[in-house]
């Protein structure tokens, strides 16, 4: 009936008028089965619907003739379905999921067919015979063929990382707002939410920018305005030379605003390759078929893709889920040759196909996806929450949970392509895109029943049911006025951080199912809100003057989702919040001015979400609360749940034993915070107490904050998968239960923890093996274990080993023994199985580690895989070593700071171990006043791109040579304290060298005296002139070099009749030194001396 309509204007006519008698129906049984519930929840008896014994609830007139012009309307719209002929079936269409384990959604497919098109881009940016200081680069071609996954490639590329100080990605999409595009570069430079005005947002963006060599990727551009996109060029042309501006677009219009001379034209992928893309997702494990004629068949079918790739994931998904030769032969005889090859809109009736196979309640799971514009983020979460409250989510059963209904719905949906670029963020938190072309389908079979506002002037059309704002524009207000006798049900997206009308927008939306008031400006909330009846959703998170919420919001019986998140001046919930029996999401997370829990809570039996539970808070105890034993029923918690000020009492510990936690089969993370203002009590229940708050086996995460107890109860050695284990503050706790029965746990903090002196005292995180004699060792018992950090435990000498880190290790304030005991184990070199100590650690964090002073060679020849160093004032550290250090072949970041003891020793061997760094990029040395020089091998580190030197006394330095600095602009305003500079030689800055001879005209005519007379050498014939320091660097950069005598420029050197003459006349004994200096440099060059 929906494949046919989408060809017949009649039958389209006759679905909508069978879909507005549906919703009005719907909305007058809803009208009838509130009523019902309000008698049941206020009378607290249970009425049997329909029984004229039990129930007193009469209908009333009106609903009466409501309920006959319905069937009247149904019956006419029944007669005209005659002429239609209509072929029913009751059979959905079946999806399926890919035969696996688990479903990770972080998890990206990998990119087949690209490889060539990477190659092509990376060149593209690395060629330096281009005009432009910064070029552009755009990439043109339809939707769906992977522009912005090519994109994505080359940004993430090794090779392109080190090439560039900066880089920046920034969604577009349609509309083009060069404020909001300033600010995202600059939140993504500065790592701060800015609010300031254009004026100051583009000044700062021009002076981070300035001198940088950046890649910026514009992804998804549509703007072909000029003027704006010259609004936006001229700010992003002060970077160094060789940065890089690359654009993806559909539009070859687009991509000439930009002024590109040319642009790289994305095609199809290649037969063979798009050939490799369909069996990876047609076929299970990407495995060709025994029987040819699925083969065949395949590639019959991806002709009709022409090589887009989301059409053959789209396609090829579909036909994953067909098991018989039949089955593909039919799609292929009658659905797939209706459509003729071609450009964007046969692509988009290709993915229609994959639609029209979803079964009806994913289809309007999808559909309703529409109100979200193009490339928005969308929080899964959130998402599954509004499908809800619009009633796409079926239980088959009443233990089912709707997240884990809802979660399975978007995996089907995610699985056939109609979801992408699906991330996960700090907090655990699931976001995903539509692809544009998804969008554009989504808006197709959504039809006038959803609508995005992008103006003040657009009408509501009579069959619109949903409505969003656009959320990406943050200018736009909206006349309540025009939903006036309209049946919205779905209202999105208000203006962000302004007061509204909510009178006028209540009276307006009597039918609404869901309703976002976020970000408002205003102080309480109306209490007309108790009104909407047929509300299922109500968000009005991120308000942060509303104290108090009406007592009507409890009238709200149908109520489903209520978020309150981050209302951080809100102080308590409604009292009557236990008639919210609906309710299934409650998120109250970053309201931490609330000072209590209302009774009457857990007989909200329904909730599956509740982030946040405060249990007292100074006197509100004493008020009318409920307490931990509200938790005892609310056995569907599941995700996170953060429990508040646990008390250190006996009456606390016998709350926590009501709170049922073992139970709560569901629960992802479990935070127990105690009353950190009670933590002098002498008198300590804290560990019977936490005895009784033990948690179901499938918990992932666990955090104990301010706990008193001197022991950890035993049971977490029974959370068999326990991912992350966080303890903070728990001054008292002296040690640890055995962990090695943890085979799941990745993550391990230890902060705060005062008195913590081991952990488990049958080291069980290793085992030994009687047959091979004592002390021989077998693999640890943690083959996961990625992240250690221990902060603030001094006491803790002695721990199990963990050698197999993969991500980081922070030692903060602990005692170096923690890290010599791993170090120094280590298998014998006759097994078989050898293994070295952290080889496989990305990140070493050493912070006021005191009792270190050297970093010893047997350490460093283990950290192969060591990308980041970074020592934070580690008072006792004296030197770094000279030898071992060519062992970080891996290194990139090396940060030094606040060492206050460390004097660099240089070796007779000239550094060249510090060859052996060819992977590090950026070097750091701050508040370091006994360093006196630089490592004599720094010059043999090519690849590094940044040098920061800071607080550090440097002042007795008597030569600098800078040698090759291509993107040198001027020489740092710091180099003013190296007071006993004599030489400084600059060699291969062609961009330094312009600079000084473009400003020597312009500083001759002046008449301040020059502070030492310059020579500049070119190697090919040298060429006395006077300079003035000015000229190359800041003024005040090096006026007070009073001891410097001679600094010399070389750039473009040749290798035959090269003239290096030494500086004559006044320079003294510095002759022989340039002399020394010169032949240093014919040996690094290969120069021959014939004309020297």
């Amino acid at each position: 009936m929906e494949k046919q309509s989408s060809h017949n204007h009649q039958i389209k006519d006759w679905l909508k008028k069978l879909k507005g008698v549906l919703h009005d129906a719907h909305d007058l049984l809803d009208d009838f089965s509130t009523q019902v519930l309000r008698h049941k929840v206020m009378r607290k008896k249970k009425v049997r619907i329909f029984s004229s014994s039990s129930n007193r609830i009469a209908f009333s007139p009106k609903m009466g003739r409501q309920i006959k012009a319905i069937r009247e309307r149904l019956n006419a719209i029944a007669k005209d379905k005659e002429d239609f002929h209509f072929i029913q079936s009751f059979i959905e269409p079946q999806v399926m999921s890919r035969d696996r384990e688990t479903y990770s959604f972080v998890l990206e497919d990998e990119v087949v067919g690209r490889e060539n098109d990477k190659e092509v881009i990376i060149e593209i940016l690395f060629d330096d015979n281009v005009v432009e200081n910064i070029s552009i680069i755009p990439i043109v071609g339809i939707g769906g063929l992977g522009k912005t996954t090519l994109a994505q490639l080359v940004y993430n590329d090794q090779s392109v990382n080190k090439n560039f100080e900066l880089k920046l990605w920034v969604c577009i999409s349609e509309i083009f707002d060069v404020k909001r595009i300033v600010k995202e570069i600059l939140e993504q430079l500065t790592d701060e939410r800015l609010k300031e005005s254009f004026e100051v947002l583009q000044n700062q963006l021009r002076e981070k920018l300035s001198g940088k060599k950046y890649l910026l990727v514009l992804d998804d551009m549509w703007n072909e305005d000029n003027t704006k996109w010259l609004l936006l060029k001229n700010l992003l042309m002060v970077g160094a030379r060789g940065s890089r501006i690359v654009v993806t677009t559909r539009s070859i219009m687009v991509a000439g605003i930009t002024g590109a001379t040319s642009w790289y034209a994305l095609r199809g992928l290649p037969v063979e390759k798009a050939w490799n893309l369909f069996v990876k997702v047609a076929f299970g494990e990407g495995q060709l078929p025994k029987n040819q004629a699925f083969i065949s068949l395949g590639k019959e079918i991806l002709e009709k893709c022409v090589g887009v790739p989301l059409a053959i994931r789209a396609i090829a998904s579909l036909l994953h889920s067909k098991a018989s030769e039949n089955e593909w032969r039919s799609f292929k005889n009658y659905e797939l040759s209706k459509i003729t090859q071609g450009e964007e809109n046969n692509i988009l009736s290709t993915l229609k196909l994959s639609y029209d196979h979803l079964p009806s309640y994913l289809k309007q799971c999808f559909a309703y996806c529409r109100l979200f514009p193009k490339d928005y983020m969308i929080h899964v979460g959130t998402l599954i929450d509004l499908w809800a409250a619009q009633g796409f989510i079926k239980l088959s059963n009443p233990k089912q949970r709707v997240k884990d209904v809802g979660g399975e719905y978007f995996r089907l949906l995610l699985w056939r392509s109609f979801f992408q670029d699906v991330k996960k963020d700090y907090w655990g938190d699931i976001w995903c895109k539509m692809h544009d072309l998804m969008h554009d389908l989504a808006i197709s079979v959504a039809g006038t029943e959803c609508t995005v506002l992008h103006s003040t002037e657009e009408n509501i059309g009579e069959n619109v049911h949903h409505i969003s704002f656009n959320l990406l524009d943050s200018s736009m207000q909206f006349p309540i006025i025009k939903f006036k006798g309209k049946r919205i049900r779905t209202f999105l997206g208000h203006r962000r951080g302004c007061d509204f009308p909510c009178n006028a927008l209540v009276s307006n939306l009597k039918y609404s199912r869901t309703l976002d008031l976020s970000y408002l400006r205003s102080r309480k909330m109306l209490s007309s809100i108790g009104r909407l009846k047929h509300l299922r959703y109500l968000d009005i998170s991120e308000n942060d003057h509303i104290k108090i919420l009406p007592n009507s919001i409890v009238l709200l019986l149908n109520l489903q989702t209520l978020k309150l998140k981050n209302c951080i001046a809100l102080r308590e919930l409604p009292r009557d919040t236990k008639n919210l029996v609906n309710l299934r999401h409650l998120d109250i997370s970053g309201c931490f001015t609330l000072t209590h829990m209302p009774y009457g809570l857990g007989n909200l039996t329904s909730l599956e979400i509740l982030p946040h539970f405060v249990v007292r808070d100074g006197g509100a105890k004493a008020r009318a609360s409920g307490g931990l034993s509200e938790l005892n029923k609310l056995s569907n918690l599941g995700g996170n749940l953060r429990i508040m000020y646990l008390g250190h009492g006996k009456d606390d510990m016998m709350e926590c034993k009501a709170a049922n936690m073992k139970e709560k089969q569901h629960l992802h993370q479990l935070e127990l915070w105690w009353d950190p203002k009670l933590v002098g009590e002498t008198e300590c229940f804290d560990e019977m107490s936490l005895e009784g708050l033990q948690p179901h086996p499938n918990l992932n995460v666990l955090k104990l904050s301010f706990y008193m107890g001197v022991t950890i109860p035993s049971w977490v050695s029974l959370l068999t998968n326990l991912v992350d284990l966080n303890l903070w503050s728990n001054c008292r706790c002296h040690h640890l239960p055995p962990l090695h029965q943890l085979p799941c746990l990745n993550s391990i903090w230890l902060i705060n923890m005062e008195a913590l002196e081991y952990i488990s005292e049958d080291n069980g995180w290793w085992k030994k093996d009687d047959n091979d004699g004592p002390g021989h060792l077998l693999l640890p018992s943690f083959p996961r274990l990625s992240k250690l950090e221990i902060e603030d435990c001094p006491n803790l000498t002695f721990m199990p080993l963990f050698p197999y880190l993969k991500e980081e290790l922070k030692l903060w304030e602990a005692s170096l023994k923690v890290l010599q005991q791993t170090m120094n184990k280590q298998r014998p070199s006759t097994s078989s199985s050898c293994y070295f100590p952290l080889s496989e650690l990305d990140f070493l964090y050493l912070k006021g580690v005191n009792d270190l002073e050297s970093l010893p060679e047997k350490w460093l020849q283990n950290l192969v895989s060591l990308r980041r160093l970074f020592i934070y004032r580690c008072h006792g550290l004296r030197s770094l070593p000279c030898k071992g250090i060519q062992h970080l072949t891996s290194l990139q970041e090396m940060n030094i700071v606040d060492c206050n003891e460390l004097a660099l020793v240089n070796d007779e061997d000239d550094g060249m171990q510090w060859q052996g760094l060819r992977s590090l990029h950026s070097l750091r040395f701050w508040g370091t006043p006994k360093l006196v020089s630089l490592p004599n091998g720094l010059q043999h580190v090519t690849t590094l791109q940044k040098l920061e030197i800071l607080n550090c006394n440097l002042t007795s330095l008597r030569g600098l040579v800078i040698d090759k600095c291509r993107n040198l602009t001027s020489l740092p305003q710091g180099i003013r304290d190296l007071t006993s500079l004599e030489l400084l030689v600059i060699t291969d800055c062609p961009i330094l060298l312009q600079r000084c001879q473009r400003k020597i005209g312009n500083r001759r005519a002046q008449n301040s005296d020059p502070i030492q007379k310059l020579q500049l050498c070119n190697m090919t014939r040298i060429r006395s002139r006077s300079l003035w320091f000015e000229t190359f660097c800041c003024a005040a950069s090096i006026q007070t070099l009073g001891n410097i005598a001679h600094i010399l420029f070389f750039n473009h050197y040749k290798e035959e009749g090269v003239s290096m003459q030494a500086p004559t006349h006044k320079y003294g004994a510095l002759r022989d030194e340039w002399i020394e200096f010169m032949e240093f440099f014919r040996t690094k060059r290969g120069i021959t001396s014939k004309n020297s």
